[in-house]
């Protein structure tokens, strides 16, 4: 808390008003990150899913070491454990709500959107160029689609 204040210009007692610990500075960052992240999203937010995906993946590699501190982090702290929770269950509930849009069966949708999430999270470990990225996420949507079809 004092090295944050110090690059802040403030005293560490000054933190200590608005912030109980560093794992509250942490998720007041990961809060206003995320909030500049959905208003970029509005951009691509009329796009295909292709497009949308390979965009959030994008946009957590140039947060990959905030990522990195929030899993690492999570691990410690039941705070940052709790927030990290709830952003992949309403991001999950975000790509759930697509795939259930594009036709994919009830009964699939669970591990549709788990594996939605491992491909993510893979690309995030192991980085890929964009045309890589784009033909996993093609083929991520073209699976999913498969099984819409299917089931009508």
């Amino acid at each position: 808390m004092t090295r944050i204040a110090g690059d802040a210009g403030v005293v560490s007692n000054t933190l200590y008003w608005y912030f109980r610990d560093k794992d509250a500075v942490l998720i007041a960052v990961l809060e206003e990150v995320l909030a500049d992240s959905m208003a970029r999203y509005g951009e691509v937010i009329d796009t295909g899913m292709v497009d949308r995906l390979v965009w959030v993946v994008t946009e957590l590699e140039h947060l990959s070491r905030l990522v990195t501190t929030v899993h690492a982090r999570a691990k410690e702290s039941d705070a940052v454990r709790d927030w990290h929770e709830q952003f992949h269950a309403s991001t999950e509930g975000l790509f759930r709500a697509e795939l259930a849009e594009i036709g994919v069966p009830n009964d699939e949708l669970d591990a549709m959107t788990s594996i939605g999430v491992f491909v993510i999270e893979g690309m995030l470990m192991h980085p890929v160029d964009d045309a890589r990225k784009r033909a996993v996420m093609e083929t991520l949507f073209h699976s999913a689609r498969g099984l819409a079809v299917a089931a009508h």
